[in-house]
């Protein structure tokens, strides 16, 4: 097999997250979330080894045909923010003016956020948080906290989308990559397990999700703190 075949064939690849998004939709119209959810969780998989494959292929110099972070930015705002913003709006966890107040931040501050050409560090974190809203929505749907509290969440998020914070990316930030990586494909594992049994309240799948997603959110700036860094 050629280089440039190899290289198309990751953007096949990443175009197959377009498709996993339509599941997605499909899904959350009927209102059944846990399948959305699980389609959602395989974009996020598909999401997490196209980049890599993308570099390892060197898709800029073998298929320069096709723009691969563009493609890739197009599908990460229909499953991070399009399809989770309409499942928070439509379940019922924000009522009445709060989730208007939460789809119009959510996805006026993602459009804005994703198309900024500084949202990538020096060490290719994120700055600013990197509207991963499909992961933020799920645990929502898991843990089903008061709306007040989700309100809150969802409005310290957006705001932080634009402050001077880091956000690693588990792949490709070097510093605690080591425990960075393998919190990431927990939290995925933890994911597919909540979405599996229909977020059952008891599910041991909740408290993964907890506990991954504050090391998610909290090490980018962690760094900061203790490195005393800058963005």
């Amino acid at each position: 097999m050629t280089a440039k075949t190899k290289a198309y064939l990751v953007h096949l690849l990443t175009a197959t997250g377009a498709v996993l998004a339509m599941l997605a939709m499909l899904e959350a119209v009927k209102g059944d979330w846990a399948m959305m959810f699980f389609w959602l969780v395989v974009a996020f998989g598909v999401d997490g080894i196209d980049g890599p494959l993308a570099r390892m292929t060197d898709v800029k110099t073998n298929a320069p045909r096709i723009d691969g972070v563009l493609l890739d930015l197009i599908i990460d705002y229909l499953t991070y923010v399009f399809i989770p913003a309409f499942a928070l709006f439509t379940s019922g966890l924000l009522p009445g003016w709060t989730g208007w107040f939460a789809i119009i931040v959510i996805t006026f501050a993602s459009a804005l956020y994703f198309a900024d050409n500084r949202m990538k560090t020096a060490d290719n974190s994120f700055a600013g948080f990197p509207g991963c809203w499909n992961m933020v929505v799920l645990v929502l749907f898991a843990i089903e906290p008061n709306f007040w509290i989700s309100l809150v969440i969802v409005s310290l998020l957006a705001v932080a989308m634009f402050l001077p914070i880091k956000f690693v990316h588990p792949v490709r930030t070097e510093r605690w990559r080591a425990i960075t990586l393998p919190t990431a494909l927990a939290w995925t594992f933890f994911a597919g397990w909540a979405a599996w049994v229909s977020f059952h309240p008891e599910s041991w799948a909740h408290w993964g999700l907890i506990i991954t997603s504050v090391w998610l959110i909290g090490a980018g700036a962690a760094q900061q703190l203790m490195y005393k860094e800058r963005l």
